[in-house]
Order: structure tokens, then C-alpha cells, then sequence
């Protein structure tokens, strides 16, 4: 039943339109995943997360793990009947949090032991747990156990985890038990291009069903994140899907979808919106800036979202004030900016415009960072 059909090639850049099949649902490529980490995308009911036009969204097999726990997850009926998600989902493995905990974590060739940030208890992760997890959660995509490291570092450093991430992705194959849920291999190699093309070359020949980009994101460069997509998206399947993992920016979206990439998450539309930060055609809006308080425009005026039914004003003021709603309505709406992007992106590569569609968003973002003089 999975599968990726590419519907179409844009004949400039190497973007593509395609639909991703699961059992719970078709989903339209390119696409964006909001990411509901403990089985909640913060703050957003899921009848206003459809409403966004999210049609996938993304868990988190540590934070799971930890609370409530798999095993009560899955007597629950699984994260799709516990949460009341409709749509497929997919469970990251907890390989980042050896990166974004590892003050708290011991990395061995068997796995990883975390002192857990809720109680200090420990939590062992191996290749074989992460998979037990994961079919416990009943996701749909689950991801291999990779091990991430933090960018800039030695070649030792990230040459030893790309090997790993490799053994590690074999241990979760050869551990999976449930048919109906698919698994994602995870290219590593930081910002090495033959480290990425070996971790690539090794991976695709185990035939997984799809593959990510991982360890990108995590202190480097943009242009050295693209560079790295550059040499690795064509050592790629081309007929299954491409996930980015943890990006990005709007930007970041648009150059990815350039490159070929079909999937994306990242927790950056909700967690600026938590900070009164809107992302719009006309580049980020800091709504706790004083020169909005008298503002009765909407953030934009094309845009469905329930924030955009209210004015500027109103809605610094709900910061200004500490109301919850603020960040519930930023949320959503940085949520619904970025599927509309991946939207209009897909549509202009159906029409063959997708460089010209690039090319005019950048212009918007670049003309407001200009005219209010940011640097």
C-alpha cells in the first residue's frame, strides 16, 4: 500500500510533485509535517491542525516512551485512537536526542542511555527498543535509530557516527515485526560529501522504503546545509520519498523542494508562534514591536487562518496581556503559512514554474527585510 507516485519533474530544479500513499491516507508532495512531540501539536485542537491543511504530523519515540509510556499507549489502541489523529503519522526514532540531550546521554555500540529531563530516571534506547517503541506507538513511517552529532566536528567524530547510524539501521530492519508500518533510513555524514554519499550508497542497498536527510540543521550554514543536499539527494531512489528532517525556514523548505526533497518537520512554525512571531509573504513579524499596537490590518489578508481574522493590534495585545490565545492563533497560523507554501510550491511545479515561484518569494521576504532595515 506505500508508496510515493511523482506526478511530476520540474524541468529547471530538481523539485517534484508527487503522492505519498499510506494506509490512512493520501498525502499531497511536497509536504510539511507539524510536529506534535508528545502526542499534541502544542496548543492547536486537531479539527483547527486539518484546517491548516496539515494532512501528516510527526511524534516523538523518547518523549513517548517516557510519558505516558508505549506499552500504555498501545492498550490505549495506539497513538493514532490515543491522540484522535485520523491521518498517518510518523514517529521519529529519538536518534536527535542523542544530539539535543547529550549532556544527558551515554552513547554506546549497543544504543544510547538517557537520564531522563522529567525525573533523571534512565531510559535505554537500542536499535531493537527504538523499533519495540515505535510498534507499540502504531505509527505508520517509523524511523531507524541514527546517531547524531553536533556541526562543526572532527572527522573522526562524525565519520564513527555515520558508520554506526548504518549498523544501526540494519539492527532496526532485521527488528521489525509489524508489515504495516514502513521505515525510513537516515543518511548521515555531517558536512563531509563522501562520508554522505558512502552512508547514502550503504543504505539504499538494504531497499528501504524511504529515506531522510539527518544531522543537518544542527549549527551550520545554510548554504553548507544545501551543499549537502546537492551530493546527497541524488544518491537517492528516485521513486521513494525524501524526507529532511528537523528543517527548516521557509527558505530552507523551498531550496530543499529545489533539490528534490519531499518531506519536511520542523517545530519552528509553533514555537515562533508561542513568541509572537509570524511568518507571512512579507518575512517574520515580531508582534510584540510597539508599532503594531494600533494596527487593524490582519497579518495577511489572503490568508484563512483564525488569526487572520483578527487585527495586528489584537493581537499583540493577547501577547502583551499573557493570554493563552495568542500563541494558540500564531500557532496556527505560521502552521497554515507553511502548508500553503508547500502548496503553491506543488502548484507551480504542476504548472513548471517552481524557479520563477522561488524566485518571487525570496523577492517578498528580501523587499520587507530591506524596507524596515534588518540585518
Amino acid at each position: 500500500m506505500f508508496s510515493l507516485k511523482v506526478v511530476q519533474a520540474d524541468s529547471e530544479t530538481g523539485a517534484r510533485a508527487g503522492i505519498l500513499r499510506t494506509e490512512r491516507g493520501e498525502v499531497p508532495t511536497p509536504a510539511f509535517m507539524p510536529v506534535g512531540t508528545v502526542g499534541s501539536v502544542k496548543g492547536i485542537e486537531l479539527h483547527l491542525l486539518e484546517q491548516t491543511g496539515s494532512r501528516i504530523i510527526l511524534g516523538n519515540t523518547y518523549h513517548l516512551a517516557l510519558r505516558p509510556g508505549a506499552e500504555r499507549v498501545q492498550r490505549l489502541g495506539g497513538l493514532h485512537r490515543f491522540t484522535g489523529w485520523r491521518g498517518p503519522m510518523l514517529t521519529d526514532s529519538g536518534g536527535f536526542q542523542l544530539f539535543s540531550l547529550a549532556q544527558r546521554t551515554k552513547i554506546t555500540e549497543e544504543g544510547a542511555v538517557f537520564q531522563s529531563h522529567i525525573d533523571g530516571s534512565r531510559l535505554t534506547l537500542t536499535p531493537e527498543r527504538a523499533v519495540a517503541i515505535q510498534e507499540a506507538l502504531g505509527s505508520d513511517i517509523a524511523m531507524v535509530l541514527d546517531h547524531v552529532v553536533g556541526l562543526p566536528n572532527t572527522e573522526k567524530v562524525v565519520y564513527d557516527a555515520m558508520q554506526r547510524t548504518i549498523r544501526w539501521a540494519k539492527r532496526c530492519q532485521d527488528a521489525a515485526t509489524r508489515k504495516e508500518q514502513v521505515q525510513f533510513a537516515i543518511v548521515q555524514g555531517g558536512l563531509n560529501r563522501d562520508f554522505r554519499q558512502e552512508c547514502a550508497e550503504k543504505l539504499v542497498a538494504m531497499d528501504f522504503p524511504g529515506y531522510a536527510i539527518g544531522g543537518l540543521s544542527v549549527g551550520e550554514e545554510p548554504c553548507e546545509m544545501y551543499r549537502m543536499l546537492d551530493c546527497t539527494v541524488p544518491a537517492l531512489p528516485a521513486e521513494k520519498p525524501r524526507y529532511l528532517m528537523g528543517v527548516g525556514t521557509p527558505v530552507d523548505l523551498l531550496e530543499g523542494i529545489a533539490r528534490g526533497v519531499d518531506m519536511f518537520d520542523c517545530v519552528m512554525p509553533t514555537r515562533n508562534g508561542r513568541n509572537a512571531m509570524a511568518f507571512t509573504d512579507h518575512g517574520k513579524m515580531r508582534l510584540r514591536n510597539a508599532q503594531y499596537q494600533e494596527d487593524e490590518r490582519p497579518l495577511e489578508e489572503d490568508c484563512p487562518c483564525p488569526a487572520c481574522q483578527r487585527s495586528r493590534a489584537y493581537l499583540r495585545h493577547l501577547f502583551v496581556a499573557r493570554e493563552m490565545l495568542g500563541p494558540i492563533l500564531l500557532s496556527i497560523h505560521n502552521i497554515t503559512y507553511y502548508q500553503r507554501l508547500v502548496a503553491r510550491a506543488r502548484t507551480a511545479i504542476l504548472e513548471g514554474r517552481y524557479a520563477a515561484f522561488v524566485q518571487e518569494r525570496k523577492m517578498g521576504w528580501e523587499r520587507t527585510r530591506r524596507s524596515e532595515g534588518r540585518q
